[in-house]
């Protein structure tokens, strides 16, 4: 299947009225208007605004409320069941966000904390250098999430942690791209950031819709991920310098840049254990965890073993007590105990 985009000069709450049907799309990632009078973000920012277009439409704060009701409503409607939405947002109206959301049948998985470079400059106060970013899916089917994506499930760093837990904790360290001399939207998501979404909660030749454009970045990283592309934006100059840039762009071209993860995914990997399964993995615990002497060691063999995560086992093996199974073992270090 040959990857396409439409992307559209107008409203995106007519705009998807018009033209995306209901259960269409399997991930939308945007970042709305501000409603703190974006046009003026420089001075908070301390930034030379010499490169950035021209068109930026802001929403009055006294309609920012109704305004998020009624394109939540939208991505309800276009979102298919098990599709994901992730919105990034400031804190100033993220409770009119939040209240649109809690009005749909959208169920909430995670509230993501971004940590950016190029903080909000203040004098009088902290420094706020993060934004939201709200993570809810479409229930009545099993949603997308691919755990495995970009770390495998016994990747270490050199500190032997675990590196698909940190990537996918909910606070996010991905610097903003610094463009000096480049013309460029009033804010920009980041390509890094963007991967990471993209990757874990959709797959190749899915539809993932932008329903504000702006710097077209997520319409340009879904080409590059071989996704469709489908957003819109009503300011004329700002899309009309978005459309020049998407000529550039080559499906599937990122896909060479993407981490690949190490090591093979578990096989039984979201599957429900049985009650026999969780005898015998309980079980088995018991046997090894008297040979090797340690949770951790035990855990990281029934998982080669039952092809499930460490997770999942320690879950299924919660309630034994390993004074109970060897009451004479030892430990050097607590590290040996967990």
């Amino acid at each position: 299947m040959m990857v396409k985009y439409k992307l559209y000069n107008e409203d995106c709450i007519e705009g998807c009225k018009k033209y995306i049907n209901d259960d269409s799309v399997d991930l939308i990632v945007t970042d709305p208007p501000y409603g703190i009078d974006g046009d003026t973000l420089h001075k908070h920012y301390n930034r030379d605004e010499d490169y950035v277009i021209d068109g930026y439409v802001e929403i009055p704060k006294k309609e920012y409320g109704e305004f998020s009701h009624k394109w939540i409503k939208q991505a309800e409607r276009i979102l298919k069941p098990g599709g994901s939405i992730y919105v990034v947002s400031g804190y100033t109206n993220l409770f009119h966000i939040l209240d649109a959301f809690r009005d749909t049948s959208l169920k909430e998985m995670n509230h993501i904390i971004w940590k950016y470079n190029f903080g909000v400059y203040t004098k009088k106060k902290y420094v706020s250098s993060h934004y939201h970013i709200l993570y809810w899916i479409k229930p009545r089917k099993k949603h997308t999430f691919n755990t495995y994506s970009r770390c495998g499930p016994r990747e270490k760093d050199e500190n032997g942690g675990s590196l698909n837990y940190q990537d996918r904790e909910d606070v996010w360290i991905i610097n903003r791209e610094y463009k000096p001399g480049k013309t460029k939207n009033k804010n920009e998501l980041p390509t890094n950031l963007l991967k990471k979404i993209i990757r874990y909660s959709s797959n190749e030749n899915d539809f993932v819709c932008d329903l504000f454009l702006g710097g077209f970045s997520t319409a340009i990283v879904s080409i590059g991920m071989n996704r469709n592309a489908i957003g819109f934006e009503i300011s004329e100059n700002i899309y009309e310098h978005g459309m020049k840039k998407m000529k550039d762009v080559k499906p599937g071209g990122l896909l060479s840049t993407l981490k690949k993860p190490k090591g093979s995914i578990p096989f039984n990997q979201g599957n429900s254990w049985s009650e026999g399964e969780l005898m015998h993995v309980n079980e088995r615990y018991v046997e090894i965890y008297r040979k090797v002497g340690t949770k951790g060691k035990a855990i990281e063999i029934l998982c080669e073993e039952f092809g499930r995560g460490r997770f999942s086992i320690m879950k299924a093996i919660k309630n034994k007590n390993e004074e109970e199974i060897n009451p004479n073992q030892s430990y050097s270090k607590i590290e040996d105990y967990f």
